[in-house]
């Protein structure tokens, strides 16, 4: 059992690469299979405009 990076061998480095490589491969097959299943549409939402400045005066409450 080596534990260092630097006294590690040969296999040890390969092992290390490959687990890396499979993990990433895991990471990008699962974003790119991963979807989304809401019915918005982006494309046709109605814009809004901002209206005129809004100022806030008075006591406001406390939140407990």
């Amino acid at each position: 059992m080596n534990h260092s990076m630097y006294s590690a061998d040969r296999a040890t480095h390969l092992k290390i690469v490959v687990i890396g490589l499979l993990c990433a491969i895991l990471v990008a097959v699962v974003g790119i299979f991963a979807q989304v299943s809401s019915n918005i549409d982006l494309g046709t939402t109605a814009l809004v405009k901002a209206g005129e400045p809004t100022t806030l005066s008075g006591h406001i409450p406390v939140i407990r």
